[in-house]
């Protein structure tokens, strides 16, 4: 090789998309969860704010993105362990709790994709849980994504219509 000639490893890293170099972290029969997951997060986060903790439990990361902290939690990484995302959009109690939970359903019907509205501790978030058996990182990455998306998007319409501030 000259030095005018570039290195071909380098050219294609370089030119390849996040779904690519996520697609990259994987062999045909195991898929490093945690490897993918940490890719997603860094491409989404804002000022570095991305932390981890390892528990007995698994691992749990914590992100912001936009108005919104992400979570999101790997319990093991068989086939029967369990991947959730998710964001606080709304403390409860709130007002007009009937009204707001019938916008939520309403939204959940048509506008969460993969994810949707639930409440978790007296809190309303967005999420998305799902086992790992048959999950592709690019399915991790769209989860993330969605769930951080939706909730930056909804999160200060919905506090400012249903908040108790």
């Amino acid at each position: 090789m000259t030095a005018n000639t570039p290195d071909p490893e380098t050219v294609v890293t370089q030119s390849l998309s996040s779904r690519e170099l996520i697609d990259k972290l994987v062999d045909d029969t195991n898929i490093d969860y945690v490897e993918v997951i940490q890719t997603v997060i860094a491409s989404l986060q804002q000022d570095e704010s991305a932390m981890v903790s390892k528990t007995a439990e698994g691992h749990i990361w914590k992100f912001k993105y936009g108005s919104v902290e992400v979570f999101v939690q790997l319990t093991g990484v068989n086939d029967e362990d369990t991947f959730t995302a998710w964001a606080a959009v709304l403390k409860l109690p709130a007002k007009d709790e009937p009204r707001l939970m019938r916008h939520l359903l309403e939204m959940n019907w048509s506008g969460t994709f993969e994810s949707c509205f639930g409440i978790y501790d007296d809190q309303v978030v967005v999420l998305s849980t799902n086992i790992l058996a048959d999950l592709t990182p690019g399915e991790i990455s769209r989860i993330i994504t969605v769930v951080a998306t939706i909730a930056d998007e909804n999160d200060e319409a919905l506090q400012a219509e249903f908040g108790n501030n």
